[in-house]
C-alpha cells in the first residue's frame, strides 16, 4: 500500500479519543502522509473523506468501525480500527499498537480483513422507502414495549416459514460475535462469505439459527395484525419504523469491508480472549 494521504475518524465521546487521533495524526505527518481528523458525535452523520485518501483510521471502539466501514466502503479505502481500552472483535488493535501497525504498513507487511457487508432495504406498497449498508447486522424487532411479533421468512423464493418470536436477526460473520452470538447464534469466521439468520426468543423451539450462503437473497415480511409497532435496525446505528406489510430485503452488498488485521494476534486469539475460553471456572 502505497500510503500519501489518510484520515482519522475519532469517537467524540470516548475518553483520550482526541488525543490518541491527535498523536497518530502527528505520527503519520512526520512520515510525510498528509492527514486530517474529523470528530463525530453522531454516527450516522455525514463525512466527507478527502479525495485520494489512502487510510482510514478509527479511534474509538467497535461502534466506531461499523460507522467507518459504511462511510468507505463503496471506495475501496482500508480501515486502521484502533480500539481504545483493550481489542474489540472488529477492533483488533489496542491504543498502545497502533504505531506499530502503521509501520507495518509502511514496511508493506500489512494484512487487509476483507469483510462481507450488507444492502437492507425495506419495501413498501412496491417501492423502496429506506436502504442502507451495514457490517454486522439487521434486525427486525418490537419498536416499543417487548412483545412478540409475527414475521414471514423467505429465502430466495421459498417461504421457508412464520415465527412468532421477539425478533429475527440477519448477521454477517463479523456481526456473528454480537447481537446474533447473543441469541445462541453460531460464530464464523470473520472472512467467510455466509449470513446467519438467528430468531429471538422464537415461540416455537424448533425455529433455530441456519447459515446460509452469501448469495442468497433473505426477505422478512411484516405479517398483518401485530400487537405492537416494529422497528428495523442496522448495526444498532440506522433506523426505519416497519409497518404492517413491508418487506424487509437483506443481501450481501456488492463491495466489502478492508480492515487491516493485527499482526500479534489472529481471529481465534481475539475470539478465545474475548469469550474468556480459558478452561477455568469462568469460561
Amino acid at each position: 500500500m502505497k500510503l500519501k494521504r489518510a484520515a482519522v475518524i475519532v469517537n467524540k465521546w470516548k475518553d483520550e479519543g482526541l488525543a490518541v487521533a491527535s498523536s497518530i495524526a502527528s505520527y503519520l505527518e512526520e512520515h510525510l502522509v498528509s492527514c486530517t481528523i474529523h470528530e463525530t458525535e453522531d454516527l450516522d452523520e455525514k463525512i466527507e473523506v478527502p479525495e485520494g485518501t489512502d487510510l482510514l483510521v478509527s479511534v474509538g471502539g467497535d461502534g466506531t468501525v461499523l460507522y467507518s466501514a459504511r462511510l468507505v466502503q463503496e471506495l475501496g479505502i482500508p480501515i486502521l480500527a484502533v480500539n481504545l481500552g483493550t481489542f474489540g472483535f472488529i477492533t483488533e488493535i489496542s491504543s498502545d499498537e497502533w504505531k506499530d501497525a502503521i509501520d507495518s504498513i509502511f514496511a508493506g507487511r500489512e494484512k487487509i480483513s476483507r469483510r462481507l457487508m450488507l444492502k437492507v432495504s425495506v419495501i413498501r406498497d412496491g417501492g423502496r422507502v429506506f436502504q442502507c449498508q451495514g457490517l454486522n447486522e439487521a434486525v427486525v424487532t418490537s419498536a416499543g414495549v417487548a412483545k412478540v411479533v409475527n414475521l414471514e421468512l423467505l429465502v430466495g423464493r421459498t417461504k421457508a416459514g412464520n415465527f412468532r418470536c421477539d425478533g429475527i436477526i440477519i448477521a454477517t460473520p463479523t456481526g456473528s460475535t454480537g447481537y446474533s452470538l447473543a441469541a445462541g447464534g453460531p460464530i464464523l469466521d470473520s472472512e467467510m462469505s455466509a449470513l446467519i439468520i438467528t430468531p429471538v426468543c422464537p415461540f416455537t423451539l424448533s425455529n433455530r439459527p441456519l447459515v446460509l450462503g452469501a448469495n442468497e437473497v433473505i426477505t422478512i415480511r411484516v405479517n398483518k395484525h401485530q400487537r405492537t409497532d416494529l422497528m428495523l435496525t442496522v448495526d444498532g446505528q440506522q433506523y426505519c419504523e416497519l409497518e404492517e406489510g413491508d418487506e424487509i430485503v437483506v443481501e450481501k452488498s456488492r463491495s466489502r469491508a478492508l480492515l487491516i488485521a493485527s499482526s500479534l494476534r489472529n481471529y481465534t486469539q481475539v475470539v478465545s480472549s474475548k469469550l474468556n475460553w480459558s478452561g477455568g471456572m469462568h469460561a
